[in-house]
């Protein structure tokens, strides 16, 4: 079952267009990763599908809901229902410098009531212990090298129990030996069955854990298909030249 349907998007800001005719798919449980280089509009697709922008043209559904039908957007409820159903991971982590580990995680659950405050309090202890910090749960942010904050930054995500999550270069704000300690938190997230979509330049990542890349390049997917059909054996010129670099 497709959970996400992008069909014919297109995006503009003033008279440049950086989106444009993308159409593609995710079904349920999938990890999909869209790799290309920067500047490819890979950051405004993943904020389109969130609704962090607004699409000029095409139709998004989510969890077979419209966010957007042919350039006319669901109610703003109802885009707020449906954009619940997803959580997003940043390049830079969005912590609140003054609260906790545990109160970053439980500020928005709270606020939004979803769980009592045992089970709100219960889901954080849980996810911290996943992720390998349930002992930093009462340290805050600036005691945290940037692994742990972009982990904190996933589980607080997860605090919301999205269907879907999106990540926006989770490692690219990372030394490399900080790099290692995330993906292995996406891992598990993708053997766990998360559906995901991670804009990535990791592109071990994307070829062993991802079930479909995307390449982007100037606003468009040039090319998809499986890691074996992108990594393998590309058709593409300008899929060739972007992995020859790597």
């Amino acid at each position: 079952m497709a959970v996400i349907e992008v069909s014919k998007v297109r995006k503009s800001y003033e008279n440049i267009m950086v989106l444009k005719d993308i159409s593609f798919t995710v079904s349920k449980n999938e990890v999909v990763s869209i790799i290309g280089p920067s500047g490819s509009g890979k950051s405004t697709l993943l904020r389109c599908l969130i609704n962090l922008d607004q699409v000029n043209e095409g139709s998004i559904r989510i969890c077979e809901n419209d966010l957007v039908n042919d350039g006319a957007y669901s109610p703003l409820k109802e885009v707020k229902r449906i954009t619940s159903k997803m959580g997003m991971v940043f390049q830079s982590f969005h912590l609140f410098p003054h609260l906790t580990v545990k109160e970053n995680l439980e500020l928005a659950p709270k606020l939004l009531k979803k769980g009592s405050v045992l089970e709100i309090e219960t889901r954080s202890k849980h996810l911290l212990e996943k992720i390998g910090l349930a002992n930093r749960a009462l340290v805050y942010p600036e005691k945290l090298s940037g692994g742990q904050k972009q982990r904190v930054a996933i589980a607080r995500a997860l605090m919301m129990e999205p269907e879907i999550l999106l990540f926006d270069e989770p490692t690219s704000a990372l030394d490399p030996e900080l790099t290692g300690e995330v993906l292995e938190v996406m891992r598990t997230l993708a053997e766990e069955q998360m559906t995901m979509i991670v804009v990535t330049h990791e592109m071990e990542f994307a070829r062993d854990v991802a079930k479909k890349v995307l390449f982007m390049d100037h606003g468009e997917i040039i090319e998809s298909g499986t890691p074996d059909d992108i990594f393998e054996n590309p058709k593409m010129d300008r899929t060739k030249a972007f992995l020859n670099r790597w």
